[in-house]
């Protein structure tokens, strides 16, 4: 019967934790958007405006008109 993949000692609480040190929640790194100056992740469209990298990709304000209708 092979061994397999069993370790040979108990891992210490200290070696573990170095090993699941990357592991955890990170918070979202927001920029300022270009336009509107409001948080927005990067590289991705402005919630806010709608704008991206110079033009605009959602009509924000058509949104808001479905909306009110």
């Amino acid at each position: 019967m092979p061994g397999g993949a069993v370790p040979k000692k108990k891992a210490s609480h200290a070696k573990q934790g170095r090993r699941r040190s990357h592991v955890r929640l990170h918070a979202p790194e927001l920029v300022a958007c270009a336009y509107c100056h409001q948080p927005k992740l990067p590289h991705h469209v402005c919630q806010t405006c709608g704008m991206y990298h110079g033009r605009m990709v959602i009509d924000i304000r058509a949104r808001e008109r479905k909306q009110h209708e």
